[in-house]
């Protein structure tokens, strides 16, 4: 029999930083005591008011399909969120809630590209824009971004790629995997670019925006010039502790709300039922939880951005949000040990986890071959001795 997977499958390629986590199950399974800085979630239990939540959810029988868009009571307490934290204004038929914020994006690319439409990503970008866009038979065309700016693209950098196929702006604030956040200036600058471009739409992916180390979250939907070309994706996992709850959801013009709608129901339907009532407890909530994390993840910052520095040859910066740091570490390529030439950060990032015992994702799974990705979503102690690892094991290569 002949296997042969359909050319969309062969479009896309496997999450490189889901690959990095299963490598590091495996040698865990083995008795090796892996420190894994690969993964993108906050390693603090859910909040005990939103775990409640579920449990009341069960027992009052809330255990049957959802409406495809969502429950009215979520989508009703998404628009009171959305105007007491970021002061924009929505309906309710402009959300819709889904599996997971990445669903969102899904949605939002699969319902605005046509085959060869061109998508602008800045670089460096979380790994699966890069894959929905080919799902979605597109055309990327990245913006690189320098360390030296935080990875922050320029409203000027945008204008200069645009071409007349150019159909979305995708980018996130908090960054994943940078940390750089931007500005209510820098994005009123961006704001003013789209606003010539009458064919442009702009998703702006806001998972991490209670990770936040410099003041408050800013949007570029607060523009109303633009406001209707912009979706804003959003969700639980990252600022309520809820990654396994798979909930996120997204604010739209109508059209496009009305739309991804259609396309959900037809591939996943409504979102799990018990998780939408748990998330009406995280958004009704005081936030007490949400930024106890935030403290935490700064003083996780601080630390790993000291202990970093003190390795030689690694570029490092601020992260501004998020709990990520992106390296350069180019310094390092062509050094060799007995075993290994490293020629790139994917070796680098293998040489980490084989000799170090630390997991990392390497930059090339962002859009940026010279860095490479580490969480600091862990406790201090394992990022000291991560680090101290890192440090010595990086000793053993030569030029």
């Amino acid at each position: 029999m002949n296997y042969t997977t359909s050319k969309r499958i062969k479009r896309i390629s496997v999450s490189q930083t889901l690959e990095m986590s299963k490598r590091s199950r495996e040698l865990r399974d083995k008795g090796i005591d892996i420190i894994d800085m690969s993964v993108g979630q906050p390693d603090f239990p859910t909040p005990p008011h939103i775990k409640q939540a579920a449990k009341d959810a069960i027992d009052n029988n809330f255990t049957f399909y959802t409406p495809v868009a969502g429950y009215t009571d979520l989508r009703r307490v998404i628009t009171e969120k959305l105007k007491r934290e970021n002061n924009l204004d929505y309906t309710i038929d402009q959300i819709v809630v889904t599996n997971g914020a990445k669903q969102a994006l899904a949605d939002a690319i699969l319902t605005l590209i046509n085959k060869d439409d061109e998508i602008l990503v800045p670089t460096p970008y979380w790994v699966s824009y890069a894959e929905l866009v080919n799902l979605a038979e597109g055309n990327k065309k990245f913006i690189k971004t320098s360390i030296d700016n935080n990875f922050k693209v320029t409203a000027e950098e945008i204008e200069q790629a645009i071409t007349p196929k150019t159909r979305i702006l995708l980018y996130s604030s908090p960054s994943n995997p940078a940390g750089s956040v931007y500005s209510a200036k820098e994005l009123s600058a961006i704001a003013e670019v789209i606003e010539r471009h009458k064919n442009i739409y702009v998703i702006s992916d806001e998972i991490y925006e209670h990770i936040n180390f410099v003041g408050k979250h800013e949007s570029i939907a607060q523009f109303d010039s633009i406001k209707d070309r912009v979706i804003v994706i959003n969700g639980m996992s990252k600022g309520y502790a809820m990654t396994g709850w798979r909930l996120g959801y997204m604010a739209a013009p109508k059209w496009i709300a009305d739309s991804c709608i259609k396309l959900q129901g037809q591939y996943t339907s409504g979102a799990s039922s018990i998780s939408q009532k748990a998330a009406i407890a995280a958004l009704q909530g005081d936030n007490i939880y949400t930024m106890g994390m935030n403290q935490a993840f700064k003083e996780r910052r601080d630390l790993i951005v000291d202990l970093m520095n003190e390795i030689p040859g690694f570029k490092t910066y601020v992260p501004e949000g998020a709990f990520y740091i992106f390296p350069d570490v180019k310094s390092y390529f062509g050094k060799i040990n007995n075993y290994i030439n490293i020629k790139d950060a994917s070796d680098l990032s293998m040489f980490l986890l084989n000799e170090a015992h630390v997991a990392t994702v390497p930059g090339s799974a962002f859009g940026d071959d010279d860095c490479i990705r580490f969480s600091f979503a862990l406790g201090k102690s394992k990022i000291e001795t991560a680090m101290e690892r890192i440090k010595n094991t990086l000793r053993t290569l030569s030029e």
